[in-house]
């Protein structure tokens, strides 16, 4: 937590009090951002190029021979491919559309060149200013203006406006939408309807979770049970969203008995829980409750980003105190190194994380939308000027599909979990480097002794694939690396059937060398088609013989289902 001084009562004096006030007000208008980390990155930027006459010099050469390149027919004459999607149909090779183009990426690379590479400079500053001139670079991008967006105007043209006046109304929805704090469209998806529709029945429920036990669909099942934890952030669905796409229906039907944790959705009164209250209420109860149903010795236990996380500190708590009650640990592009997590980690410094520790004080929760501001700039392209254009401009307005449906159905997180987070793991990352504590104990991976497997994705902004790699130099286990096609979501719902995916794997023994990330790509070809069948092989021959299916809950030991799934937490607002 933050260095704050509090007075003999234990709260925030006056003064105190005033000031992280203040600064919620201020982070309610950036959305989450702290503006002193662009203002601190650009002064650096500034001194340091001040202080280097030969990088002024090798800049402007670059914007003549740019100039140069304009005038002489753009980046065609230079046989220089644009790659760039914005530009990527025909319409932007013809002139003059190909001029502001072209204009427009030798800008970008100028400032790119511009800020990055200067002596001296310190690394942070320029990844977070790097990345903040792109930002607004983008806003000015020629295929965000309708006059010289060669697609829009042509669009334009063919319907005689209609394109715009659908934008407009497709504008003042979402306006109307964002003003009243309405639900997003879902069109034909519904939770427990066509979504979440495996069955199962709720066994145990904290105040922090519902565990759902899914019902087996064959004769006989592995005696280890799954257990999987999914993010607090989100809603455990993406693991079960329509049948033809549900990880945990898949799951049942390899013969194992699956059980699910369902986060409730933390209001005001939830601000001071942390994470040792995740871990008791969440998998630690939820192991108790298995064992009871199932008599299971040994579970399976899997975890989904920060689910994942959660799960790693409460397995190396277990080697710690010789539990061997977990038969394997899974993670899904979840990080437990937080050292080169990406540029989110642009977003994480002191003077952010305490930024959000006020707003978050301010209110008792951090909610979603607070939380989009990062996860959004991210992907600006493709989450703000991409939409802009085709629902603005073009007017057009894609139809709400399983995944964009549980994507807008969001979760807050309470103010000390998330603070804890944010500061002992993402921001001093305390877990790798073995100085985190939970309940009066240094925590350290090196004890772990059960077999690993994680799931990177190759495009994850969230959880980058070589961050999550980093669990095999973290760890004294046998570890399998699965590097599968597509991003943080897609990446993992990634069904047998799914068109156009691939995946590498290799599994690293306890003594084997170690390979960096980028040798460990090259050493591994590429296998067409879902890394699912490959988990559940992974899973199956670390697992006993098929035999009889367990009780669907059990009274006698305490555990009676509760009601039907997807349960009650699933539908808290």
């Amino acid at each position: 937590m933050s260095d704050m001084k509090w007075n003999a009562e234990g709260v925030p004096t006056y003064g105190q009090a005033l000031d992280r006030a203040a600064r919620a007000t201020i982070a309610g208008m950036t959305r989450g951002l702290a503006p002193s980390v662009l203002a601190t990155a650009t002064l650096d930027w500034m001194m340091h190029l001040a202080a280097a006459p030969g990088k002024q010099a090798e800049l402007w050469e670059k914007a003549a021979r740019s100039a140069t390149a304009i005038m002489e027919g753009g980046l065609h004459a230079h046989e220089a491919p644009v790659k760039d999607r914005r530009f990527a149909t025909e319409a932007w090779s013809r002139q003059p559309f190909a001029a502001l183009r072209d204009s427009f990426l030798l800008t970008e690379d100028w400032w790119q060149a511009a800020t990055t590479g200067l002596r001296g400079m310190d690394r942070a500053h320029e990844a977070a200013l790097s990345f903040s001139v792109r930002q607004i670079l983008d806003v000015w991008s020629p295929s965000n203006v309708p006059f010289f967006n060669p697609e829009i105007l042509t669009r334009t043209a063919e319907t005689g406006g209609a394109n715009l006046i659908q934008g407009a109304v497709n504008f003042t929805g979402d306006m109307m939408q964002l003003a009243t704090g309405a639900p997003m469209e879902t069109g034909d998806y519904r939770v427990g309807e066509n979504l979440a529709v495996t069955p199962g029945k709720v066994v145990a429920r904290t105040h922090l979770m519902e565990l759902i036990q899914y019902t087996p669909t064959t004769r006989q099942v592995h005696p280890e049970p799954v257990l999987i934890v999914p993010a607090w952030i989100m809603k455990y669905y993406i693991l079960d969203l329509t049948e033809q796409n549900s990880l945990v229906r898949w799951l049942v039907a390899q013969g194992f008995t699956v059980f699910m944790i369902s986060w409730r959705n933390p209001g005001p009164e939830d601000r001071d829980l942390g994470l040792v209250d995740y871990i008791d209420q969440g998998p630690r109860a939820a192991l108790k409750a298995i064992q009871a149903i199932t008599g299971a010795p040994k579970v399976h236990a899997a975890g989904y980003c920060l689910g994942g996380t959660l799960l790693s500190i409460m397995a190396a708590q277990m080697a710690r105190d010789h539990d061997e009650r977990l038969a394997s640990m899974t993670l899904f592009a979840a990080q437990v190194d937080f050292s080169e997590a990406g540029e989110l980690a642009l977003f994480i410094s002191e003077a952010q994380v305490a930024l959000l520790e006020d707003m978050m004080w301010h209110q008792g929760y951090l909610d979603s939308d607070q939380m989009s501001g990062a996860f959004t700039l991210l992907r600006s392209n493709d989450l703000i000027w991409s939409r802009m254009i085709h629902e603005y401009l073009m007017g057009e307005r894609p139809h709400p599909n399983d995944l964009m449906t549980w994507n807008a159905d969001s979760t807050r997180m309470p103010y000390r979990m998330h603070s804890e987070y944010l500061r002992q793991l993402f921001l001093e990352n305390r877990f790798a480097e073995g100085k985190f504590e939970l309940e009066g104990h240094t925590l350290s991976l090196t004890e772990l002794r059960v077999p690993i497997l994680a799931v990177g994705t190759e495009t994850d902004h969230v959880a980058p694939w070589r961050s999550v790699f980093k669990i095999q130099r973290l760890t004294e286990t046998e570890t399998t690396f699965i590097l599968t096609s597509g991003g943080h979501n897609a990446g993992i719902v990634s069904e047998p059937g799914h068109p156009r995916r691939h995946f590498r794997i290799a599994t690293t023994q306890r003594d084997d060398p170690y390979k960096d990330a980028d040798e460990w790509f090259a050493a591994h070809a590429s296998v067409e088609g879902s890394w699912w069948p490959a988990w559940g092989a992974w899973l199956a021959e670390r697992s006993s013989a098929k035999a009889k299916l367990p009780p669907m809950g059990s009274a006698s030991a305490g555990y009676p289902p509760l009601c039907d799934a997807p349960g009650a937490y699933i539908l808290q607002r």
